[in-house]
């Protein structure tokens, strides 16, 4: 029997290690090591929509937040989400993830979470949470491309990330790749490594849920519009 695309997400899932070096001050964080439950939560959401074999668009993010993939497992869903509108609670976590906030009202108004995920498949082409140390001992989200030496050092195993991603079944014609900066490092990947055809940019939803909040309908159509295309 074949494996269909959750087989193949949850096994990529389960096989993530990051042994590359770091620069200093920074930590590469695996939500699977962390909680036994982001285990179970995350093969039960792909267990839900994506049992199939039906080729999905590619939406490209950065890397995975402390609050939303970094503890579900599932990009840009927190547990308020995962729970209210996916239908799978966690016991053991509860977060509120600005991202997943725009992204899910963006989800509802295109059809909802069963059209979306029927035609769409969303991660990070650094698929582990980064984390940086700030003031005193506080750690906080980092973006793979922050610092240069910390892209240097993570790209191989983005574009070996990615390479894996396609191989679960996607379509390579044209991606869709979040946040404007994102994008030109992707750029870089793909020229190198000639990942994909065509892209285009959308506005990270974080971008959007903290400095243009009152125009979040615009970016909503602007999504919907650009996704279907």
């Amino acid at each position: 029997m074949s494996k269909t695309i959750a087989d193949k997400v949850i096994q990529f899932n389960k096989n993530l290690d990051y042994k590359g070096s770091l620069p200093d001050g920074f930590r590469v964080l695996n939500p699977y090591l962390d909680n036994p439950e982001t285990l179970q939560v995350m093969q039960a959401f792909y267990h839900k929509f994506y049992n199939d074999n039906q080729k999905r668009k590619f939406i490209i993010g950065i890397n995975p937040s402390r609050h939303g993939a970094g503890v579900t497992g599932v990009p840009f869903t927190d547990t308020k989400r995962l729970e209210s509108i996916c239908g799978i609670a966690m016991k053991t976590a509860y977060t509120h993830e600005v991202s997943s906030v725009f992204l899910y009202d963006m989800i509802q108004e295109y059809g909802g979470i069963n059209r979306f995920y029927q035609n769409f498949y969303i991660n990070s082409p650094f698929p582990l949470a980064i984390v940086r140390k700030a003031n005193g001992n506080n750690w906080v989200n980092a973006n793979y491309y922050d610092d240069p030496k910390l892209f240097d050092a993570v790209k191989d195993y983005m574009i070996d990330s990615l390479k894996q991603h396609f191989a679960i079944g996607l379509d390579n014609s044209k991606v869709f790749i979040l946040g404007k900066k994102n994008a030109t490092f992707i750029q870089k990947l793909n020229q190198e490594a000639k990942l994909f055809e065509q892209f285009s940019v959308l506005e990270h939803p974080r971008y959007i849920q903290q400095y243009k909040s009152k125009e979040k309908q615009l970016y909503i159509d602007k999504y919907i519009i650009e996704l279907n295309k």
